[in-house]
């Protein structure tokens, strides 16, 4: 029903930036919990950022507060996640993802929650 599909990826030097762009295609839709996730070799998946597209909040990780920004552009059909000063502990793949339609959308269950739909990541590498 929804295909997503990450680009973005590259690599940087620490203190660097990057930006990571996830683009829905498919079946339209104008609600979405949507999130970007991020997993390193031997590390379990973790939540970086999330809101709800029709929201004006959105919810970070600890680690990443203040350095990265999650947003979402409806008519590109797009969710982004802009990283500054990036350290060599944010290389990771990182995934956006997707629930449509919505449900728990919230400051607390927004990194737990099921998601429907996974994009199939994009590759961050930071250099110190």
């Amino acid at each position: 029903q929804v295909q997503l599909m990450e680009s973005g990826g590259g690599s940087v030097q620490a203190g660097g930036s990057l930006r990571l762009s996830c683009t829905a295609s498919g079946n339209t839709y104008n609600s979405a919990c949507m999130g970007w996730f991020r997993q390193s070799p031997g590390k379990a998946r973790e939540g970086v950022a999330a809101l709800y597209t029709l929201g004006i909040t959105a919810w970070y990780a600890d680690s990443v507060k203040g350095r990265f920004s999650i947003s979402h552009d409806n008519a590109k059909r797009t969710l982004y996640l802009q990283m500054n000063s990036l350290k060599p502990e944010d290389a990771a793949m990182y995934y956006c993802a997707a629930d449509v339609p919505s449900s728990n959308c919230n400051s607390r269950d927004w990194s737990s929650k099921r998601y429907n739909y996974w994009g199939q990541g994009t590759q961050v590498t930071v250099s110190s």
